[in-house]
């Protein structure tokens, strides 16, 4: 027993050192490709003019942040977001509910959904103006339908891939279908709901982008657009490392709940 005890130690001490080292290597990477960035910049090995510098873009980011111009553009661009990413995952997990339950609608509606899901979603950027206007609702639109689409496809199939055996078992024993979803169904694909919210991410943020290119006058978005017509390549990659951080901050709330979520669905 303390045999398996101190190997059990162990497993955990070179996992912990791993996870470390890992994590260091990952910072390493970023720490010297910022160096040569910013060398070959400073050497004319490459035009700062057109790809920047670490040290150009601090210094735009620093006068963005004291300004306050970043952040309103942030928080901006951070909301929108948020509201896609919910309504999308929320109205998916009901469409996903609905086909589940009547099999008659889910034969009708899948093909649809998967013609809507390879269907750029830029080309419905001119209806969804005329549809919602050019304030805020398009840009939510836009994030809603990337996001809902994936997470109608993603939660479905989990749905259907739920062991049929425990499903007859739950029928022979005169379960309803409601009881079947709630005390089967639905927990057993608590995992793919969290791997969808980990796709929504993305997906939300690429909708909000992509709807403030089209129409907005205040986001990242559109001061990535705003950066790029007026040649200021510094606020362009300014903006993109300021996205890339809060994208990358969404992700990490998602996947600690997915952590938390699994641990206590893992003890129930």
């Amino acid at each position: 027993m303390d045999k398996l005890s101190q190997g059990h130690k162990l497993a955990l001490q070179r996992a912990k050192r791993n996870k470390i080292a890992v994590l260091a290597t990952q910072i390493g990477v970023l720490v010297v490709a910022l160096i040569i960035w910013e060398v070959a910049a400073n050497l004319g090995w490459i035009d700062s003019f057109i790809t920047s510098s670490p040290s150009r873009i601090a210094k735009t980011l620093a006068e963005l942040t004291v300004s306050g111009t970043i952040v309103h553009h942030a928080f901006v661009s951070t909301l929108e977001t948020l509201c896609g990413f919910a309504i999308g995952t929320v109205l998916g997990y009901v469409i996903a509910v609905v086909l589940w339950w009547n099999s008659f609608l889910k034969k009708v509606f899948e093909p649809y959904l998967v013609v809507l899901n390879s269907l750029p979603k830029i080309a419905l950027g001119p209806l969804i103006i005329i549809w919602a206007g050019t304030g805020k609702a398009s840009i939510i639109t836009m994030a809603v339908l990337i996001s809902v689409v994936i997470t109608t496809i993603s939660i479905l199939n989990g749905f259907t891939a739920t062991d049929q055996d425990k499903i007859m078992l739950l029928n022979s024993m005169k379960a309803t279908r409601w009881q079947i979803f709630t005390k089967l169904v639905a927990p057993a694909n608590v995992p793919t709901l969290m791997a969808t919210l980990k796709i929504n991410v993305g997906m939300a943020w690429i909708g909000s982008i992509m709807g403030e290119y089209l129409v907005s006058k205040e986001g990242l978005g559109y001061l990535l657009v705003y950066g790029s017509q007026v040649f200021r390549l510094d606020l362009v990659m300014t903006c993109t490392i300021v996205l890339c951080a809060l994208a990358g901050v969404m992700y990490a709330v998602v996947a600690l709940a997915e952590k938390l979520v699994s641990k206590k669905y893992e003890q129930g």
